[in-house]
């Protein structure tokens, strides 16, 4: 990357992600409903075989009772291939995932009788049922009830009234053609006033900011879908820890989502006395995989959020990928073996999101591995080792038989796999239960 393309770039996210942009914006389209005495709306896109849609369905008619808001829902088609490369993985992720967040949050889990995937016929008839609550207005009052019948085994879909094949067709193109506009490419999202928020696993922001804005109807209530985080609960017994655990983090240098969880992967390992190992894999645009402009938009300014829930500096970014990867794991590669793969990792991650270093040039580079304590000679040395290649292969072929294939991801022991910076929660309670 050329240094003005560098230097564009790198101005571009910091302005796009900077949180007093993010106030302004929002202060700006408060002000603009106030003075239009236009109703607040929050606009729902529920795709009808999401395990994700499914949960949501089930809270929409708490938010819409909770807060003053109009909430207008809307049925999509599943994201485009570009969107979702490993679809069947996908399915298969998503409804064990949703089953997790489904008894966090003490709602119905989502069940599938055809691995991971509902009948298609009986999603057809889920589609038409819920086009008709659309129609008729109903949508927000019966979406959990019409969902139910496609992943709830004893319920059925109510027969009568379902709309024609075309109507359902015209329905989720309308949907999809908002969803695009706005910049959204998943189902089970949120849209207000220029902002997205996905799943419950964001819903909390949402509601963070309809309380800001005074739209609660009663401010003191807990949250619908309060945040699930690390809390480094006390050892069963002093002394007690999870010795000879194992915690493999599958990361990647171009996720920023792997620069978040870094931290807090370090605390959980120090805290209950876990091996922390590192797993470096190729982004996937390095791998073949496109990443469509709408997701790459979404993923910076949702890590901004997340940044600035955490306390961590995001934004002032130069992205790593091709070359500067490359190089980056050359260096982490060596840093392995000498017990200084933590360090080097968190100082790559914090000098490419949050310091504005191009690791694609020696100054960069060098700068980042000098904060691990490697000096300029080192780092020469490092790169003309090309043994990270197969290592980050090997750790490809882990990370896909464990059924994933993004990151960061996680693993304690021979457990099954987690995908996700927001699935800490859930490592911790592996970590404790290594414990025992």
């Amino acid at each position: 990357m050329s240094a003005l393309k560098t230097h564009i770039a790198r101005t571009f996210v910091r302005l796009y992600t900077h949180p007093g942009l993010r106030q302004l914006r929002r202060a700006r389209a408060t002000l603009w409903r106030r003075l239009t005495s236009a109703p607040a709306q929050v606009h729902y896109f529920h795709q009808a075989d999401d395990p994700y849609s499914h949960l949501c369905a089930q809270v929409l008619a708490r938010l819409a009772g909770d807060y003053q808001i109009t909430l207008v829902p809307h049925l999509v088609s599943p994201p485009h291939d570009s969107a979702a490369p490993e679809r069947a993985r996908l399915a298969h992720w998503s409804l064990r995932d949703a089953a997790t967040l489904a008894q966090a949050f003490g709602l119905q889990a989502p069940e599938a009788a055809h691995d991971g995937l509902p009948d298609a016929s009986a999603v057809q008839a889920t589609e038409a049922a819920l086009a008709d609550a659309l129609h008729a207005g109903t949508f927000v009052a019966q979406a959990a009830s019409i969902s139910a019948g496609l992943w709830q085994p004893g319920f059925n879909i109510a027969p009568q009234g379902i709309a024609t094949p075309q109507r359902v067709a015209a329905c989720k193109a309308q949907g999809d053609a908002l969803r695009k506009r706005a910049g959204h490419y998943l189902g089970g999202t949120f849209y207000y006033a220029g902002e997205w928020y996905w799943g419950l696993d964001r819903l909390h922001f949402l509601e963070e900011r309809l309380r800001d804005e005074g739209l609660c109807h009663l401010p003191t209530a807990p949250l619908i879908a309060p945040v699930h985080e690390v809390a480094l609960a006390p050892r069963h017994s002093p002394g007690e820890s999870a010795s000879g655990a194992t915690l493999d983090y599958f990361l990647s240098f171009r996720s920023p989502y792997t620069y978040l969880a870094l931290p807090r992967a370090r605390a959980l390992a120090a805290h209950y006395g876990a091996q922390l190992r590192l797993r470096f894999v190729l982004p996937m645009v390095m791998r073949g995989l496109p990443v469509p402009v709408e997701k790459r938009l979404y993923i910076v300014s949702d890590v901004a959020r997340e940044a600035q829930r955490l306390g961590m500096a995001f934004g002032n970014a130069v992205d790593p990928v091709g070359k500067p990867v490359e190089r980056g794991y050359a260096l982490l590669h060596r840093a392995l073996q000498v017990g200084k793969g933590v360090e080097f990792a968190a100082s790559f991650l914090q000098g490419v999101w949050a310091d504005g270093l191009d690791a694609g040039s020696d100054a960069g580079l060098n700068a980042i591995a000098a904060r691990a304590g490697f000096d300029a000679a080192w780092v020469q040395a490092a790169l003309q080792d090309a043994g990270w290649q197969a290592e980050a292969a090997a750790n490809r072929e882990d990370l896909l038989a464990l059924d994933l294939w993004g990151v960061p991801s996680f693993r304690v022991n021979q457990r099954p796999g987690h995908w996700g910076q927001d699935r800490l929660w859930v490592i911790e309670h592996e970590l404790r239960a290594a414990q025992a």
